[in-house]
């Protein structure tokens, strides 16, 4: 077994025991209870995956919030097995602050501040789940192998340089998007999220991606497709849901998954470390 598989195990197993529970009518808690197609997913999910689910005490916020904080937890143990492919200083934080988008933390709040624009404008700052980001490089790291730059020398501006900034936040690599399921709107604020990050950055570009746990590939491709708002889907089992897909002979839902997948807008999470580190 490789690590990656390892790390992949070890993320299921607690994502079943911290997240998931069984609801009445043996319906996982990802299913849609309404839906049988939805339910009859979860359920070749979870038995695929085979780990023991968690209590069904457990309320719909927390359960989110767990899947936030798994998420992270097994970013931040790949990403270390990846780091001789992607050297340097990385954090990986929940709503983390970033260094090219410090200025919108101060407009929002000027925003707070003043009751007619909170009115008017709501948070201005749309918060990623999940930061991964770069601390800038102390001058003697820069200089390990000859001098590249001395005190009070060029270049001034770059934030990559520690030197350049009074205070150190990570440079923005990644904003990655948690949501356990896909049964609102409020699912479609990744792609605010996103947007947000690209119209306001000072600096490149970041990743920009999502983790689901949503079984139904109707309300998956509801993100994983059109516009660029966002770089990829990354589904916490794809690889359990294809062979769900593939057992319950839904034709319609084996082509969407298909188009998804082969279109590279879904993929698995064990995809998402190596994606980073590209």
């Amino acid at each position: 077994m490789t690590i990656i598989v390892s790390l992949r195990q070890k993320y299921h197993q607690d994502v079943c025991r911290q997240v998931l529970y069984w609801k009445s009518g043996n319906k996982p808690s990802i299913a849609d209870v309404s839906s049988h197609l939805s339910a009859e997913l979860s359920r070749g999910i979870i038995e695929r995956i085979g780990k023991p689910l968690g209590d069904s005490d457990l309320k719909g916020q927390t359960a989110g919030k767990n899947f936030e904080s798994l998420t992270k937890r097994f970013l931040e143990s790949a990403f270390q097995v990846l780091a001789h492919l992607r050297p340097g200083n990385w954090q990986i934080s929940v709503q983390g602050n970033i260094a090219q988008y410090a200025h919108l933390a101060e407009v929002a709040d000027l925003v707070r501040s003043h009751k007619q624009l909170h009115a008017a404008l709501g948070d201005y700052v749309a918060k990623p789940d999940i930061v991964v980001g770069r601390i800038p490089v102390s001058d003697n790291e820069i200089n390990t192998r000859q001098t590249v730059v001395k005190p009070d020398c060029l270049p001034f501006l770059t934030p990559f340089r520690a030197e350049n900034t009074a205070t150190i936040l990570p440079i923005l690599h990644a904003s990655i998007s948690c949501k356990l399921t896909l049964r609102s709107d409020r699912s479609q604020n990744a792609r605010i999220e996103g947007l947000n990050l690209i119209r306001n950055r000072k600096g490149h570009t970041p990743h920009i991606a999502m983790v689901t746990a949503e079984p139904m590939p109707t309300r998956i491709s509801s993100l994983a497709l059109g516009t660029g708002d966002i770089d990829c889907v990354y589904h916490f089992a794809l690889n359990e849901l294809l062979e769900t897909a593939a057992a319950v002979q839904n034709e319609a839902v084996i082509e969407l998954l298909a188009i998804m997948v082969e279109g590279n807008r879904l993929r698995d999470i064990a995809d998402l470390p190596f994606d980073l580190a590209a």
